[in-house]
């Protein structure tokens, strides 16, 4: 495995940001191809999925934020060269997700029907969004399992395999998805509960490769299953490290919603505008993501090498490339916004006029929004994850959602106030997060040191006691 403890930032950075900027688009054309096969059923089978796909989201990010304390632990541990610890917190962190999984898939599943009822599901609508979730909610373990495969070779800086694993998943759906839901031969179709079926199938398979992976050993991380045992004070740690990502995540997707009602206060044009503003935001953030990820992974190696420097000049380099890159691509979307968003309504020019308004406005922000993501990245790599999260939360609730609000209904500003609100609040929200980067306090975090303290201290005790103190 490579030591990205030492050697060139910038080949570094390259060279983990790429695959996991890849997997994410595959990610994105799965998603695509189940939209686009759902959408041959009509609009129901579409309002069945659109309707499941929020409390999805929001029990995946529930539980998501733990497989980011495996990274972070992993990646440490990994800088700091304890192979023993690294394969410690993977068989403690997928064994702590499996049983995660078990018990949303379990929630999940009962209450997919009075969910469904209670956010507003018509009769004809029903039945296909229950059926549609609770199949999804059994197949979550799968889906935990597979991206703590994916955090976890994240941490040791194996980002290709993942790549190649979801690359194949995205080519078995292409076929499995009309298979399941329009059905063939002696396969009777299912409808919108074939996609579900189509995913849990490809997850599985994605799943069992990455244990087999673990399992082998043979990608810096081996799951030695033997005399396992929880480590209580190791899956607290992992608890306090996690949860404030798992509380970021839930209360974007809360914020998004909260925003989108704000939003339908002015009408189906503003809607549909909005929404073909954040489709296009959606794809451009993907590169600033998977850099974040990288950047994380990174700073965390470092950390755990006793190297806050060398970290703090990661930061440096991936802040910049990230700011420079969404500014050109910021750029490039302002000068094309009116055949962008045409292309996703073409026909009608109220909606095309509006959104090109929106999609100009937003590529003022692109640029603070990737700093804001690679920043997120620094705090979280180098265990801070309380810092991560509240900048996260302050972006959304104290700058965009108040702003939005207040511009679009004390002003005379209308709809364009929500629109001239979002790259304001990037910008003070990448602000805030850049001057506490500049303080340097992130790198006096030390998440590994405290467990070796507590080992020495354990030995101490041992010693006197033997010596009859």
């Amino acid at each position: 495995m490579q030591d990205f403890t030492k050697g060139p930032i910038l080949k570094a950075l390259i060279g983990l940001s790429v695959p996991i900027v890849l997997t994410n688009l595959l990610h994105s054309a799965y998603q695509l191809t189940d939209t686009f096969w759902v959408g041959r059923l009509g609009a129901e089978a579409v309002a069945a999925v659109s309707l499941s796909f929020p409390l999805i989201f929001l029990m995946i990010t529930l539980g998501g934020g733990f497989a980011l304390a495996g990274t972070i632990l992993v990646s440490q541990y990994k800088g700091k060269g304890d192979a023993k610890q690294v394969n410690h917190v993977a068989v403690q962190t997928v064994m702590l997700m499996l049983i995660i999984s078990i018990i949303i898939s379990i929630l999940g599943y009962f209450i997919a029907e009075p969910a469904m009822k209670l956010m507003g599901a018509a009769p004809d609508v029903l039945p296909q969004s229950v059926s549609y979730l609770k199949i999804s909610f059994i197949g979550m373990i799968f889906l935990f399992t597979f991206f703590v495969f994916q955090s976890l070779m994240r941490g040791v800086g194996e980002v290709k395999m993942p790549l190649y694993i979801v690359f194949t998943t995205v080519v078995l759906n292409l076929f499995l998805d009309p298979l399941f839901i329009n059905g063939f031969g002696p396969i009777e179709g299912q409808g919108v509960t074939g996609a579900a079926i189509a995913t849990i199938f490809t997850q599985g398979i994605a799943t069992l490769i990455g244990m087999l992976i673990l399992l082998k050993g043979s990608k810096g991380i081996k799951l030695v299953l033997r005399g396992f045992r929880f480590d209580k004070p190791l899956i607290k740690k992992m608890f306090f490290l996690g949860l404030p990502s798992s509380i970021e995540q839930s209360m974007k997707a809360l914020g998004f919603a909260i925003m989108s009602f704000l939003v339908a206060t002015f009408g189906t044009t503003i809607v549909a505008a909005y929404g073909i503003g954040f489709r296009v935001l959606s794809f451009v953030i993907i590169p600033a993501f998977g850099l974040s990820m990288a950047t994380s992974t990174l700073v965390g190696q470092n950390m755990g090498a006793g190297k806050p420097e060398r970290a703090q000049e990661i930061g440096n380099k991936s802040s910049l490339i990230a700011f420079s890159l969404l500014l050109l691509v910021g750029a490039i979307f302002y000068i094309f916004a009116q055949p962008v968003s045409a292309a996703f309504i073409p026909g009608d020019e109220a909606v095309i006029l509006e959104a090109t308004i929106f999609v100009k406005f937003l590529t003022a922000a692109f640029a603070f929004m990737g700093l804001q993501l690679t920043l997120n990245g620094i705090f979280s790599g180098s265990g801070n994850t309380k810092i991560s999260m509240i900048f996260s939360l302050v972006s959304l609730w104290i700058f965009e959602f108040p702003l939005s609000y207040i511009l679009s209904k004390h002003t005379d500003l209308g709809e364009r106030g929500i629109w001239i609100a979002v790259p304001i609040a990037a910008f003070l929200s990448a602000s805030v997060s850049l001057i506490y980067y500049r303080l340097g306090k992130w790198k006096n975090t030390r998440i590994i040191e405290s467990e070796d303290k507590k080992l020495k201290d354990k030995v101490l005790e041992e010693v006197m006691i033997e010596e009859g103190v």
